[in-house]
């Protein structure tokens, strides 16, 4: 591959503001136009494409937007070599240079070797690493080592909309020969050594909600003779976690998967420096004081974390009122082998025996909002072993085997459908900043990816039986 044109190409896919995010027409034109030009690319390549027309969204406010095509793409069918299958996605998180950007969001810009842009690392650098490996082999007109199958989303950044739907209808066609899945949608946990993720946290998400009436009261008026709303929603909150971490809730860490000395001998091997790590996070300190702590905390532990309180008074000034009504929201990120609706039951039973103790004379009502499966992998299928040895060969070195702490539902869905082998390999350097202001990929970071990818296709092919 020419770097330069790799580059050229990232630049090109820069441009296009595919956030699909913000509901605005103008933005999905640009989805829809980003999707073309990989569309477009694939083809060039002598992929096989189908840009599945995936409908529209009803958006709350009853507009409705088109929801950009998800593409399905192949290349080589021989039945005697495995077919590997990538999942990426080309939409993008919002971006404003005034928010912080020290360039244009939209203008693909290098200093010192990081090739700054929104979608860089998140998700366009990798989705193109993928397709310069296979264009190289095109390029030396040798023959594909592997066949090669993309699902490629615009609506990822939004909730993956009707991607799900797509992959059962496609389970028994477009996946009927998929062997194994990989996704390159995360970082390293490293700015220099790569890494292989085989696991992701799950989520669920509730609210509490406590009523005593529809309007607010004047605290002069009412303070004192009522159980107040925020006063029975606080105790509820602080319940559910002590100051260490701890979750507080009966019987939440039954399920969790015991620690075996094998993963204890992995987590000891992982490149992390945790002065630096304290540093780049800018917290005076963390609940642990080990990196084999630190990251089982992160990674195979569950953690609840309370995000907000709606209906109570958050603006600057004295205003003294008692909310009415008020509902505070906090998630737990699951680990293997919890059960969401056990999970989903201990929260109730466990807020409903902490409010009876209150005696007080409000309603609360507990619900979960969102609940979303962890996902773990075999490490020692054949793609983790083959994915090794190429980060070997490409990088000199053996990858950190890591897990990532936040939620990738995709994973899941590919493993429950087409019931594969899932991987993540990740491509992005920990410093990435991926959604966030300055989002980059290393000129190093993309170029080494591509080659890995082509190594990767060159190990599955000797690997698989």
């Amino acid at each position: 591959m020419d770097p330069k044109l790799g580059r050229m190409t990232l630049k090109e896919w820069v441009v296009v503001e595919s956030d699909s995010v913000q509901p605005l027409p103008r933005l999905r034109q640009e989805l829809f136009r980003m999707m073309a030009l990989a569309a477009d690319k694939l083809r060039c390549l002598g992929a096989s494409v189908d840009s599945v027309d995936s409908g529209v969204q009803q958006l709350p406010n009853g507009q409705t937007l088109p929801i950009p095509p998800i593409i399905l793409a192949e290349l080589g069918s021989d039945p005697k070599k495995p077919t590997v299958c990538f999942y990426g996605h080309l939409d993008v998180q919002p971006a404003r240079q005034e928010d912080g950007w020290l360039t244009d969001p939209y203008t693909l810009t290098e200093v010192d070797g990081k090739l700054y842009g929104r979608g860089a690392t998140d998700n366009k650098g990798p989705v193109l690493a993928w397709i310069n490996a296979v264009s190289t082999f095109r390029s030396l007109e040798e023959d594909l080592p592997v066949n090669i199958k993309f699902v490629i989303e615009g609506m990822e950044e939004a909730g993956s909309v009707g991607l799900e739907e797509l992959v059962r209808k496609e389970k028994d066609r477009f996946f009927s020969r998929v062997d194994y899945i990989v996704i390159s949608d995360n970082l390293w946990l490293s700015q220099r050594k790569p890494a292989l993720t085989y696991g992701t946290r799950g989520n669920s998400y509730f609210t509490v909600e406590v009523k005593c009436r529809d309007q607010d009261f004047h605290s002069g008026t009412f303070g004192g003779i009522l159980n107040e709303p925020m006063a029975d929603l606080v105790a509820l909150l602080g319940s559910l976690v002590d100051s260490s971490g701890h979750i507080l809730i009966p019987g939440i860490y039954d399920q969790v998967a015991p620690v075996t000395e094998e993963e204890r001998k992995m987590y000891k091997a992982i490149d992390l420096d945790l002065e630096e790590y304290r540093n780049s996070s800018q917290v005076k300190r963390f609940l642990f004081d080990t990196k084999e702590e630190i990251l089982m905390h992160l990674w195979r532990y569950p953690s609840l974390s309370i995000h907000g309180i709606e209906g109570a008074f958050d603006e600057p000034g004295a205003k003294t009122v008692i909310p009415g009504q008020v509902t505070g929201k906090f998630s737990i990120r699951l680990v293997p082998h919890m059960n969401m609706s056990v999970v989903e039951k201990q929260v109730k039973q466990h807020l409903e025996y902490t409010f009876s103790k209150r005696n007080s004379s409000n309603q609360m009502a507990v619900s979960m909002t969102l609940g979303l499966q962890p996902w773990i992998a075999n490490i020692k299928d054949n793609q983790y072993l083959a994915a090794k040895r190429a980060i070997t060969t490409v990088f000199g070195t053996e990858p950190d085997m890591i897990r990532d702490g936040s939620t990738i539902p995709i994973a899941r869905i590919f493993q429950d459908i087409i019931q594969k082998s899932v991987m993540m390999l990740p491509l992005g350097a920990v410093d990435d900043g991926e959604h966030s202001q300055n989002e980059k990929i290393n000129r190093w970071n993309y170029i080494e990816g591509s080659k890995l990818f082509a190594a990767f296709f060159l190990e599955m092919a000797k690997l698989h039986y």
